[in-house]
């Protein structure tokens, strides 16, 4: 713990500059990490059939919950679970949760609107997991919450439990699950809180139970997998998909693909999907947004321009904010990508090789690499996030790399906050939407501020593996005139 851990990958990346790859290990595992932007890119996409897994670090025999969920599921049964659950992630679908999410936003705003001395001096990592919390609480499990008021709500504490990873023990197991898996097994030790899968199993099996005995339907995601058991859900994509964001990750055929899944969906398998859906969203989402404010707040110029966007658009709106209206706002989405852009949420992404591979060289002081079956390769994608030959002056905050003019230049795999490729992260519609909407809420009405408390510039926290703050986030927010 001497370094962050974004610091600690971007000197992994850094070291050998003018590679296209170099090894690195992951304590006794040797992986090969990829710099070269082509490489990645014939690699996840073109060669998707050579690494379509990825690393699982955490044995079905303790976690079988766990691993049943899509992004530990491997080979066909993944190629399965993804085309039944990407009709679930589809624009439709989206315009249909953003009544959800707006809801939530707005109570946020309203929160802090009728209390002013709260406003002043506010700890955005705690503000923004409670409003995912929220977010997914209403759009996956279809449950009410208001994590503001109710600071202990359960649900809350549990997703606390469930994505706290700066604990001592928690870094322990971690260590174990990967040094000695098999001693894990033998010992019983589980990754997660039992609490916690107790918790959620018990939520979705009474759900559905009172959902099915009273023909109760609300658009959120246990009805689409719901509807998913029965065979009712197709993948059907609006026309205004490429209004989503420059972020989004566009579906490929395999989430497209229609298919009679083997294997039957059970409420454990409902479970697992929901489960993975609020690990993934929980926390990494609220970093999105913490930062997004940070960078806002120390960019007041940016912050403005932004503000006169949304101003504008509720002026042609009569004040109301619609799915299509969030989704044509275009500094917003440029001021979400470059947050995305210099604090991308996945800092790495790694690959099992499922079939033998060969990376031919292609200079004279490189050599042939033949990777086997079970070899891993990681993305870097902090690294190439930071590199001054994708994005010049990388720790600059430049909403203007993703203007019109801009953005044709970022080539494939230059830009990776939600992958690329089939594996890419099929929530990543539901990511931006959720944190738009908070943010035209928010701005609509307040001004994000520095005050006496906030750490600028940012000094990252050793612990955890993510953007943490050693002292906490800490702004205000201000009434606007």
């Amino acid at each position: 713990m001497k370094k962050s851990i974004s610091e600690l990958l971007l000197d992994n990346y850094n070291e050998f500059p003018d590679s296209r790859y170099n090894g690195v290990f992951q304590l006794f595992k040797p992986v090969l990490l990829l710099r070269d932007t082509e490489l990645i890119n014939r690699i996840i996409v073109k060669d998707f059939d050579h690494f379509t897994d990825h690393v699982n670090l955490i044995s079905e025999l303790n976690e079988p919950i766990w691993s049943n969920n899509l992004l530990t599921l491997k080979g066909e049964k993944w190629r399965d679970m993804r085309a039944t659950l990407s009709p679930a992630f589809t624009g439709s679908k989206m315009r249909l949760m953003f009544v959800l999410m707006s809801e939530c936003a707005q109570k946020v705003a309203k929160h802090f609107e009728d209390h002013s001395e709260e406003s002043k001096s506010i700890e955005l990592k705690d503000l923004f997991t409670r409003y995912t919390n929220d977010v997914i609480a209403t759009c996956a499990f279809g449950v009410q919450c208001n994590s503001i008021k109710q600071r202990n709500n359960e649900f809350y504490k549990m997703g606390k439990l469930a994505t706290d990873f700066t604990s001592i023990w928690r870094n322990i197991k971690f260590c174990m699950f990967i040094l000695m898996p098999k001693l894990c097994n033998v010992l019983g030790i589980s990754f997660f809180d039992k609490k916690v899968e107790i918790f959620f199993r018990r939520l979705i099996k009474d759900t559905i139970k009172i959902r099915e005995e009273n023909n109760i339907v609300r658009p959120d995601m246990i009805h689409l997998l719901m509807e998913a058991r029965k065979g009712r859900l197709n993948y059907e994509e609006t026309s205004a998909v490429q209004d989503t964001g420059f972020a989004t990750v566009e579906e490929s055929e395999i989430g497209k693909t229609v298919k009679k899944v083997k294997e039957p969906i059970t409420d454990d398998t409902i479970t697992a999907q929901a489960l993975i859906f609020f690990f993934a969203g929980f926390e990494p989402v609220a970093t999105l947004m913490v930062l997004m404010a940070y960078e806002l707040a120390v960019n007041p110029d940016i912050q403005e321009r932004l503000q006169r966007e949304i101003d504008a658009v509720l002026e042609e709106n009569d004040g109301k904010i619609t799915y299509e209206v969030i989704n044509k706002m275009k500094y917003l989405d440029m001021v979400t990508s470059e947050t995305l852009r210099k604090w991308p949420a996945a800092l790495e992404l790694n690959r099992v090789c499922v079939k033998p591979y060969t990376i031919p060289p292609v200079s004279p002081d490189e050599n042939l690499v033949t990777l086997k079956v079970g070899d891993i390769i990681s993305i870097p994608v902090y690294g190439i996030h930071r590199d001054p030959k994708c994005y010049p002056n990388p720790e600059k905050f430049d909403p203007e790399r993703f203007n019109d003019e801009n953005k044709v230049n970022i080539k494939s795999c230059m830009f990776l906050p939600f992958g690329s490729g089939p594996r890419n992260c099929i929530g990543s519609r539901f990511a931006l939407l959720e944190s738009k909407v908070v943010f035209v809420h928010l701005l609509a009405k307040f001004n994000i501020i520095v005050t006496e408390k906030s750490e600028v510039p940012l000094i990252l926290s050793k612990s955890g593996f993510g953007f943490n703050s050693k002292n906490g986030f800490w702004f205000g927010l201000k009434l606007r005139d």
